[in-house]
């Protein structure tokens, strides 16, 4: 996790008020969290952070896309990355991260690390079912879609209707309405 050195903000030598960071998070990064969802990545993050007297405040934006494959049909596809989150940091007695929006860090600790911060916000960012978009507008073409399209049953077939039941199981049928 040598690699998440950049990921690291010393605010110490920072002035009070508004700072800005730009991360560009690929593949790498992903690597040193052993993370290997997605085929490929490209998310740029812009991070703005307010340094007060008693507390920084971290906007976190993420825009990009991550290559993932699609739940259904197993083939690839980019999907859109567009998200938010906003953490305040404050300065106490002992570390604490219990609260996902409020970190508690030491009053001597001058820098903070937001790689987890930085993954964590991408890998939420993607829905739990994901679903290529040629499936929704019809325009993918895959071997599995096409076998599934073989394997439903089709409109033209025809319904087994009561003369096509054997005779007997009406007898049976009689038996559960008479009461």
């Amino acid at each position: 996790m040598k690699t998440l050195k950049d990921y690291k903000i010393q605010f110490v030598g920072l002035k009070e008020g508004e700072h800005s960071f730009d991360y560009i998070i690929n593949n790498t990064f992903f690597k040193n969290f052993e993370f290997e969802e997605f085929n490929d990545v490209d998310v740029k993050i812009d991070l703005k952070l307010i340094k007060k007297s008693t507390l920084l405040e971290l906007f976190f934006d993420a825009k990009g896309f991550v290559n993932v494959n699609c739940d259904l049909t197993n083939e690839p596809y980019n999907q859109d990355i567009k998200d938010e989150f906003k953490l305040v940091v404050k300065f106490g007695a002992e570390y604490n991260d219990e609260n996902e929006d409020i970190l508690i860090i030491p009053h001597g600790d001058y820098e903070i690390n937001v790689a987890q911060y930085i993954y964590e916000l991408i890998v939420l960012a993607v829905p739990a079912k994901r679903v290529h978009p040629g499936i929704e507008d019809g325009t993918l073409k895959s071997e599995i879609l096409s076998k599934l399209e073989e394997l439903s049953p089709k409109e033209g077939t025809k319904d087994k209707t009561s003369e096509d039941i054997d005779p007997r199981w009406n007898n049976l049928k009689k038996l559960l309405t008479d009461k």
